[in-house]
């Protein structure tokens, strides 16, 4: 069956003022989250931590990907085993199977007592291109097609030559292992984890030049469909998404913050030249995942404006019997953590309005002043936000 992931990529490639949009549901959380990948279940009372189960999880991939209206559902090789290749779940669908393909160092969050997250990230594969698309660590060819061929590849810069060359070194032998496999990849870069020694002072351009230099050296086959990257904001959007009609260009969608936050990013990353989005913990987060889907799609193809989707979905909520999170003044404020990716921005929110960031905008606290457990919080705080995401 035609992939809505396939013909949307051929028709942004072949026009860049396409308007199509690319969807994703990012449910690869267990890859980094552990017990709480899941989020919290509907039964849980303030007082006591009960998560979904991996089976729930797994069903909620299943419910999103019936409904169709995502591009590209990613998850974990172990759910891609069950889901793809054992259920053959995609065969009829438009939605694309994807794998989170390498696991770095800085998502391994151990229940908030991990000291991984505040160290500069390591590159590690837990993950194998083979298992991924014929659930064996070797295919025969005609195997390739039992399971997905699509993976996210994540990469962490530092600003540290050590550390740098062997993180684009391990991103290298990936490229060379997929490309003959027939293995495609996006690429996901985000901003320093740990750089308290040499930190930019411009991350977010940092992060464009760190991806326009490191894909200049790679042919066609071996560069990534599209980009995911933290949301800067217009002008670092903007002066990606121009700069070569060839870059497909997305952002992953941050923490859950009110159903504002997860619209309007949508709307102003598509404003500035984004043609893609991962939403992980916006839409596992949500009242209703389907329902949440639907306004999303609705914002991303131009058919709702973001504060039109949220009135609407309080509407489908209401008649569904279903209790929101927030009143609908509440869920119709922008809060500062819908554009920022380390957290430290000081901004008040405003309802129906953007708020301004801090001065600085996606720097990084001062790492030298902080204790450990501080630097634990800090780095635990950025994942939530970042993961399922």
């Amino acid at each position: 069956m035609e992939k809505s992931l396939d013909r949307k990529i051929a028709r942004i490639l072949a026009d860049s003022r396409c308007r199509d949009f690319i969807l994703a549901d990012a449910k690869d959380a267990d890859m980094a989250l552990g017990l709480s990948a899941p989020g919290q279940s509907p039964e849980h009372h303030s007082a006591e931590a009960r998560f979904r189960t991996l089976a729930e999880y797994r069903q909620s991939i299943r419910d999103v990907v019936q409904q169709g209206l995502v591009d590209i559902a990613l998850m974990s090789t172990s759910s891609n085993e069950i889901l793809t290749i054992q259920e053959r779940l995609f065969d009829t669908s438009p939605v694309t199977p994807a794998i989170r393909a390498n696991d770095t160092t800085d998502i391994w969050l151990a229940a908030g007592t991990g000291r991984y997250a505040w160290q500069p990230s390591v590159p590690f594969r837990t993950a194998t291109i083979d298992q991924a698309m014929c659930g064996k660590s070797e295919c025969a060819p005609h195997e390739r097609c039992v399971g997905a061929d699509l993976g996210l590849y994540s990469i962490t810069l530092n600003n540290d030559v050590q550390l740098d060359h062997r993180t684009l070194s391990e991103y290298k032998a990936f490229r060379l292992e997929a490309e003959p496999k027939g293995f495609r990849h996006f690429l996901e870069v985000f901003a320093p984890n740990a750089c308290s020694k040499a930190c930019p002072k411009d991350i977010p351009r940092f992060v464009n030049d760190s991806i326009v230099r490191a894909l200049a050296g790679i042919t066609g086959r071996g560069r990534p469909l599209f980009l995911k990257i933290p949301y800067f904001g217009p002008a670092a959007m903007e002066a990606l998404a121009s700069y070569d009609p060839q870059l497909i260009v997305g952002i992953l969608g941050g923490s859950a913050g009110t159903t504002l936050d997860a619209f309007h990013m949508l709307w102003e990353a598509k404003k500035y030249g984004a043609r893609v989005a991962l939403y992980g913990r916006k839409i596992n987060s949500a009242e209703h995942q389907l329902t949440f889907v639907t306004c999303l799609r609705a914002v991303a193809d131009d058919h709702l404006e973001p504060e039109e989707a949220v009135r609407a979905y309080h509407g489908d909520l209401q008649r569904l019997k279903i209790r929101p999170h927030r009143s609908l003044t509440e869920d119709l404020v922008l809060t500062p953590t819908a554009i920022s990716y380390g957290g430290t921005d000081t901004a008040k929110p405003q309802a129906n309005g953007r708020p301004q960031p801090a001065a600085g905008g996606a720097q990084e606290p001062d790492f030298s002043k902080m204790t450990a457990a501080e630097k634990v919080e800090w780095n635990l705080a950025r994942w939530r936000r970042i993961l399922g995401g």
